[in-house]
């Protein structure tokens, strides 16, 4: 069957001009041509022009569709590399999609922006310089703590959604907050100095029984919970300070979304308790 280059564009839906643009480019020669002069195509032809357009759709340029209509390239092979290096596009897209949200969730001035962005633009090896420099600085050389290191390391990956990348700002912004870090050499000094680590634990199963019974703070019974974790009273008052800084249980919550992990239940309403209890006994 031969077709005009009409009909070529009415089974295809291009344009006329479409099809003979393919055509001068040689992407899709005619057969012959009729008594008038006028190009002819065949069935080969309408194929060869049905995959022209689908590659033009898929992005690729003319002159790799023409080594793949030529038989020079696999199409699989080029669909492979073309498939990664749109990968890698997506990946920028979604790191600018997610710059633009926290910049404009934030109300960001121009000096916030330029941080933002940076922030977001790390390599994974200065976003591992980076977590390093945090957790060597906040909880020191020791070797004891290197498994609470381990927990507290945020894994950006590959491919992380808008909230991902927007946690990571936030918390990179965390980790050069010079008092949070005071705050966490406090607690390390802390385990250090004997507040074992499964304090945080024992206080959580204590104290989330007190709230559930309604008992006050300042009541007799609290006073018992109190003695009954076997802590001296100053220390267990400036583990306490260190421990309940919102910026500690923020962290945990950033960590949690960049991770992939659930989210972590809060301990404040356990150790507002027993600051106030404390304070009192």
């Amino acid at each position: 069957m031969r077709y005009s280059i009409g009909e070529l564009a009415r089974r295809t839906g291009l344009t006329i001009k479409a099809v003979r643009f393919y055509s001068d480019r040689g992407l899709v020669p005619p057969s012959g041509r009729n008594t008038a002069g006028q190009r002819r195509y065949d069935d080969a032809a309408l194929a060869r022009l049905r995959l022209v357009r689908t590659l033009r759709e898929l992005g690729l340029d003319l002159a790799t569709i023409r080594r793949i209509t030529d038989g020079e390239v696999e199409v699989a092979d080029i669909a492979a590399k073309h498939a990664a290096a749109l990968e890698a596009e997506i990946r920028v897209l979604r790191l600018r999609q997610a710059v633009l949200t926290a910049i404009a969730g934030r109300g960001s001035t121009t000096e916030e922006t330029r941080l933002v962005h940076e922030l977001a633009r790390l390599s994974e090896a200065e976003r591992r310089h980076l977590i390093g420099e945090f957790l060597a600085e906040a909880l020191g050389d020791r070797p004891a703590l290197a498994g609470v290191a381990r927990t507290l390391t945020p894994e950006l990956p590959e491919n992380p959604t808008t909230e991902q990348v927007d946690a990571w700002i936030a918390l990179a912004e965390l980790m050069q907050d010079e008092d949070f870090r005071a705050a966490l050499r406090r607690l390390a000094d802390q385990h250090e100095g004997g507040l074992r680590r499964d304090l945080a634990a024992e206080v959580r199963v204590a104290v989330t029984q007190a709230l559930d019974a309604g008992i006050a703070p300042d009541s007799p019974e609290a006073a018992s919970i109190v003695d009954g974790l076997g802590r001296d009273p100053r220390e267990l008052r400036d583990w306490l300070e260190a421990v309940n800084d919102p910026r500690r249980e923020r962290y945990l919550e950033l960590l949690a979304v960049i991770n992939g992990w659930a989210q972590p239940e809060s301990l404040t309403p356990a150790l507002d308790w027993l600051t106030a209890a404390s304070s009192r006994h």
